[in-house]
Parts: structure tokens; sequence; C-alpha cells
């Protein structure tokens, strides 16, 4: 058992959360691996939301209230993590949820969606096809879904998909530690912040925001200016750290 005095409390209950859902077979054993490079990176923003994270995802959440036909795609390293804050950002979004997977099998997808609907999650459910351009089971979605959606959020994504919703004309908004990742660079919004944080802030953003203050952010968005922000934290951060240790 994790005492909830320890200092890392909140990384070690979710890492705990990676690993029991890897024994469920709702994680992919290479999602064990994802999550702990995700972690290191998370180390290197100091375990907190940035400033600029905080705008980005203050920036998604207009995007997601402004679109016209949202999507989540959810993968197990999400649904384990967070399958009732999605619950949440569906309920204040309008957000339809479907669960999409690189590492493909219809029992993972079972176990996925009945996790989600545990917490409260309305899966979009249907006939799956091949309709994005990609050689691996990630192309296989719900037209209703993934294929018609003009705005979608995709947590934990792999570059190659984010690169052809791109091409195919839908706002990607995904949520990746890695500032320097090809998803990072490659999605029209990116939070670098750990997942649960972001997803937290983008609902509260969603519930609070008005109108006006939806279109500055979207007028103002600047991914290229948002991922600079967020090397240099964590530049500033390594910085601070060797200070710490000099002065040791």
């Amino acid at each position: 058992m994790i005492p909830k005095d320890h200092p890392r409390y909140e990384s070690l209950i979710r890492r705990e959360k990676i690993a029991e859902a890897a024994w469920d077979k709702i994680v992919a054993m290479e999602g064990v691996g994802s999550h702990g490079r995700g972690e290191a990176f998370d180390y290197l923003i100091g375990e907190k939301t940035t400033p600029s994270a905080l705008i980005a995802e203050k920036t998604a959440a207009a995007l997601l209230l402004n679109a016209k036909k949202p999507v989540i795609s959810v993968n197990g390293n999400t649904a384990a993590l967070a399958a009732d804050q999605i619950s949440d950002l569906q309920k204040k979004t309008g957000a339809l949820v479907e669960v999409n997977l690189f590492h493909r099998t219809e029992e993972r997808i079972q176990k996925i969606t009945k996790l989600l609907e545990e917490n409260g999650v309305i899966v979009l459910k249907g006939k799956t096809e091949r309709l994005l351009p990609l050689s691996h089971d990630r192309a296989l979605c719900i037209q209703e879904g993934i294929y018609s959606a003009d705005v979608i959020l995709v947590p934990l994504e792999d570059g190659d998909r984010c690169e052809k919703l791109v091409e195919m004309g839908k706002t990607v908004i995904t949520i990746d530690l890695n500032p320097l990742s090809r998803t990072a660079r490659t999605a029209d919004l990116t939070i670098v912040d750990e997942l649960t944080r972001a997803i937290a802030n983008i609902t509260e953003a969603a519930e609070n925001m008005t109108q006006e203050q939806q279109k500055k952010l979207i007028e103002n968005l600047d991914n290229k200016k948002l991922l600079k922000s967020a090397i240099k934290s964590i530049m500033e951060n390594l910085s601070d750290a060797m200070d710490r240790k000099a002065q040791a």
C-alpha cells in the first residue's frame, strides 16, 4: 500500500493503475513502457502543470466546445488512468468517445469499453472499417466517430495517425509530455502535461469559459510557441536542479 504522505504519491498511484490494467489486458504490455517514458518527461517539467500547458488546456476546451463534431479517442492507458475524467469531459463538451487501439484485439476493445461505461462514459459503437490511410489497426474506426470528426482529442497519441488525421483536415489536440515527439510537432495543439492533470484542467475550463474567452484562445493558438515554452520550462527546471546540486 502506498502511503498518502509519500512525496510522489500521485505518480505511484498512476503507475499502480497501469500495472493492474496490464494484468487485466486493458493496457498492452507495450503501453507500460510508454507510460514510463512519459513519467520521465513529467520529472523534467517538475510534475506540475506549467503556465503554457494551462493555456493549451484552456484552448483545447475552447476547440472542443466550438467543434461541430468533437471526438475523444481513447486507448488502454487513457482508460486505465482517466476513465472517470473522460466521463466528466464528455458531459461538459458533448464529445463522442471512441476506442481506438494500435495493439488491437476484440478482448481489449471490450474490456476498455466496459471500464469506460462503468465510469459513466457513453462509448460509440458500430461497424469499424479501415477508414484511415494507415497500414496498422489504428486505421480501423467508426464512420460516425473519428472519421467524421472535425476536432479530435487524442491523448497519448502515436505520431503517424496524428499526421494522417491532420492531412485529412481535422483539428488534432494531443496530450504528450514529450514536446519533441513527432506527435507534439504535428498536432494542431499539443498539451505538454500529465494526462490526468490535463483532462481535469480541460474539463474545468470547459465549464467556466465565456464565448469571448473561447474565441480569443482559438484566435491566439500558436502551437510552436507553446512547444518552445514547454522546452524552456524543462531547461529551467534542469538548470534549477543543477544549481541545487551545486549548493548541496
